[in-house]
């Protein structure tokens, strides 16, 4: 069942202050906690899981802020060179930046990179800022960076496991397909439809006309199973026992494993094919063979 709410780490992040800062729009803190930061002297997370700002949106906050000011403050965190690292707020920064304010109120906190990531991903999940592809980054970046697991992403973003893991696939799809989602012309529903055909070209036509005539999901759906039954199959002889007794091999495999498992047999050789998603799951599949990931 999938969990509920997002953040459920946070506590582990945060005190109840700071969590009141970077899950809702606040306008107040305690005395003390917000301070007026040179613009110069902060600079925006390298490693922050959203990449696409809407220019006209920052454009529109930036002339909110020169009439009314900016009222709620960023978050940064001390960096190197006696500088400031955005944490959380960085389309209040740029559009700051762009109504060419010197200065901008911040809350001040200590925090490591591994937090700071966790934090600026959660931030953008809770509104809900990021398209399918930065998401899945946000995970990626958790996973390889900080050696984090499925399930303890899981835990941090109030997200199931499945999610988590059906967001990761999503950056196994062709790039051409990866700008569709980021463009928000595909939704993560569509890419789950799209990732059920195995054939690049035929990815990359689902997608195509699934902007094109408007599909919603279910009909996505509906029409990569037919792509799949029209795709040019190779004439084959028919099975042999040998045949058919690899290809049960080849289901209880995928079966037991809880991944796709392709067995690519010829009278002289063969390979076997084990799908997996992640660092996680990688370790996963190796504990079937007693192989620890050092």
């Amino acid at each position: 069942m999938a969990k509920k709410g997002l953040g459920k780490g946070l506590n582990s992040l945060f005190n109840e202050e700071d969590i009141e800062e970077v899950t809702s729009e606040i306008t107040k803190s305690s005395e003390g906690d917000i301070k007026k930061v040179r613009m110069s002297l902060i600079e925006p997370n390298k490693k922050q899981p959203r990449r696409h700002f809407d220019e006209e949106k920052i454009t529109a906050l930036a002339d909110s802020i020169k009439e009314h000011g900016l009222i709620q403050p960023i978050i940064i965190t001390p960096s190197d060179n006696n500088m400031y690292k955005i944490v959380a707020g960085e389309r209040r920064w740029r559009a700051a930046k762009k109504a060419n304010l010197k200065e901008i109120p911040a809350v001040i906190r200590k925090y490591s990179e591994e937090q700071v990531a966790e934090i600026a991903l959660i931030e953008n999940l809770q509104r809900e800022n990021l398209n399918p592809i930065e998401e899945a980054i946000g995970y990626n970046l958790l996973m390889d960076e900080f050696n984090l697991t499925q399930e303890l992403i899981s835990q941090r973003v109030g997200k199931s496991r499945s999610a988590i893991a059906n967001s990761l696939r999503l950056l196994s799809l062709e790039d051409e397909i990866q700008k569709m989602l980021i463009l928000g012309t595909l939704t993560s529903g569509h890419a789950r439809a799209i990732l059920s055909l195995d054939d690049k070209e035929l990815r990359i036509a689902l997608s195509k006309r699934i902007i094109e005539d408007n599909l919603n999901v279910r009909q996505a759906e509906a029409l990569a199973k037919q792509l799949q039954k029209k795709k040019p199959q190779k004439k084959k002889s028919e099975k042999t026992a040998y045949d058919i007794e690899i290809e049960k091999i080849q289901n209880t495999l995928s079966s037991a494993m809880g991944t796709k498992v392709r067995i690519n047999h010829t009278a002289k050789k063969g390979k076997i094919e084990i799908e997996y998603y992640g660092n996680e799951d990688l370790e996963r599949v190796l504990g079937f063979f007693n192989i620890k990931g050092e």
